[in-house]
């Protein structure tokens, strides 16, 4: 078949499916009921009572004749023979143009067909709930919605009227999982009724759950904990404010600050102390002081002693110590950021006068004062 030939016949399909839902939704708009459809109806109910219109009051006469009216083409749509005397079964499976307007089409579920014994509306890609208005038909035999995109809760409690309904299939949609398994009703059917619908527990799912439960949840507390201890250990300013210990440094918050300690931070060497810019992770500026050489235990000890009395300080002429780290490798002194020179600098280099050299001591005898 040529390429042509299956695009000519894929047009006209689709103009017929166009002109057939044009022509339903005119007959709807523009036929009326006639003179004597009043008296019909009433002698229908008269010769079978079992007739669902006949049981509402008062009826509607325009929704009842709208319903004949979609009858009529449904009944030609699902190819019937004889849409006069009987119309057994609503097939539109694989007709996804037509089957959503029939479907919206509320009124004539409602008076659905006495002799309609079997609706097939699968592989149409329906989307959204469980379509209840097609189980208004409660004298069907067998329903198929398979192969569709159906979702959400499958409403269980709609098919206790069903009494006939022998075959049903709901297979490929995307229900949610629910306990129809454990119901009368689930009984009456084969499982195959319900495959990949998402009604029926998923044992392979079920069973990766119990592996990840039994093997993956201990895997995941391990790391979890392990990372939460790294944490504790060498990155405690990822914590929470209130569980971080203060003014107590590690070697890589040190590192992260300084940018690895990089030679673009250092700001000053000497044989065993190296001066480095930093930036904490709140963004404080401070400056670094390491200290490379090897002392004993009792001069570490000492060391932080000094440090945990330094850091109560609290002057104006004072550099303020924020905090130290005492570690095998190093050890450094953690201090607020002072831009410009300090005294020692100051004095060599840009000779002040008299005047301003006895202010900067005065400052000098007021903080060794406090100290």
């Amino acid at each position: 078949m040529s390429a042509n030939l299956v695009l000519f016949m894929f047009m006209v399909s689709s103009l017929v499916s166009i002109t057939l839902s044009a022509s339903v939704i005119e007959d709807l708009k523009n036929l009326n009921p006639p003179p004597d459809f009043n008296s019909t109806i009433i002698t229908n109910c008269h010769n079978s009572p079992s007739l669902r219109y006949c049981s509402s009051s008062p009826m509607d006469l325009d929704e009842i004749f709208k319903s004949t009216i979609v009858g009529s083409h449904l009944c030609k749509e699902s190819k019937n023979p004889n849409c006069v005397e009987s119309f057994p079964k609503v097939d539109l499976r694989s007709r996804p143009m037509i089957a959503p307007l029939y479907l919206s089409f509320s009124f004539f579920w409602k008076y659905c067909p006495l002799d309609v014994l079997s609706i097939d509306l699968s592989n149409n890609s329906l989307e959204g709930s469980f379509p209840k208005d097609v189980v208004q038909c409660t004298q069907i035999q067998a329903l198929d919605l398979s192969l569709n995109e159906l979702s959400g809760e499958f409403p269980i409690e709609s098919f206790s009227p069903l009494n006939n309904l022998t075959v049903l299939n709901l297979s490929y949609n995307h229900f949610l999982e629910s306990k129809v398994s454990e119901t009368e009703f689930f009984k009456r059917f084969n499982p195959s009724s319900f495959l990949h619908s998402g009604l029926l527990p998923d044992h392979k799912m079920f069973g990766i759950k119990l592996m990840f439960m039994l093997v993956g949840f201990p895997i995941f507390v391990v790391l979890a904990v392990g990372c939460l201890g790294w944490v504790c250990l060498h990155r405690p300013d990822f914590l929470p404010r209130m569980l971080q210990r203060q003014h107590k440094f590690t070697p890589s918050m040190l590192k992260a600050a300084t940018n690895g300690f990089s030679k673009k931070n250092l700001v000053g060497k000497s044989e065993a102390v190296n001066i480095y810019r930093g930036t904490l992770r709140d963004g404080t500026e401070v400056r670094i002081e390491i200290y490379s050489d090897d002392i004993s235990r009792e001069s570490h000890r000492k060391f932080v002693e000094e440090c945990k009395v330094l850091v109560q300080l609290r002057h104006k002429n004072i550099v303020q110590e924020l905090g130290w780290c005492n570690n095998r490798r190093f050890r450094a002194v953690v201090t607020e950021w002072m831009d410009g020179q300090n005294v020692e600098m100051l004095l060599l280099g840009s000779n002040p006068s008299w005047k301003h050299r006895l202010r900067l001591m005065m400052g000098v005898v007021k903080g060794l004062c406090y100290l």
